[in-house]
């Protein structure tokens, strides 16, 4: 499988052969959508709290006596049942987190992989540096390469200057190839990468090499 390699002034200048096992795999949905579910889940804090009637601050006394006092029966202040007093099965601190097969989670990646190069969603330029941010240089590369859309960059190695560049545009985003993310992938239409980037993705996604 091979695919253009575009210049930063979109024009071809070379090929490049993908890892079938990485860029040509068919689509799983469900697999997918679980991967989806998991890394939503596994970002949740689960920091949320209330307080039961046992930890808001007020005194434990009896308000007043049992009977022959023409009002409902009451106990502590902190009662449930008054104003500022405990919450009753309020939220608790919990562990949202889901676990999901190793071999799943990289299904996931490459069937998401695989639809951007079915689809045409996907450009691969042969680098992408930039000697200081440059947000118009950054818009200008995309125009060339006929993106319009979101787009969603892969980077080979940190470069501050071209994330700031793709940042300060609305519905751009760029990351390291080896931070490729299930969400990710399905929040932005197109996938740039540079040709660095393709052989990183490649390594890490790519056929598992069975111990010798």
């Amino acid at each position: 499988m091979q695919i253009p390699v575009y210049s930063a002034d979109g024009k071809a200048v070379g090929q490049m052969d993908l890892d079938e096992t990485v860029f040509g795999v068919p689509m799983n949905a469900a697999v997918v959508h679980q991967a989806l579910v998991r890394q939503r889940a596994n970002s949740r804090l689960g920091t949320v709290k209330t307080k039961t009637r046992g930890e808001v601050s007020g005194s434990s006394r009896k308000l007043y006596r049992q009977k022959h006092t023409g009002h409902a029966r009451a106990g502590s202040l902190r009662s449930p049942l008054r104003r500022h007093g405990g919450v009753i099965f309020g939220p608790r601190p919990r562990s949202y987190r889901q676990a999901m097969p190793k071999k799943m989670r990289r299904l996931a990646i490459r069937c998401l992989l695989s639809d951007k190069v079915a689809s045409g969603a996907i450009r691969v330029v042969d680098k992408l540096d930039f000697p200081e941010p440059k947000t118009k240089e950054m818009a200008r590369i995309l125009k060339a390469l006929s993106i319009e859309r979101s787009a969603l960059i892969a980077l080979p190695s940190p470069n501050a200057n071209v994330v700031r560049s793709a940042n300060n545009l609305e519905g751009v985003r760029a990351i390291q190839a080896r931070q490729l993310n299930v969400e990710a992938l399905l929040t932005y239409r197109h996938l740039v990468m540079t040709a660095d980037a393709v052989q990183i993705v490649q390594d890490l996604w790519g056929r598992e090499r069975t111990p010798a």
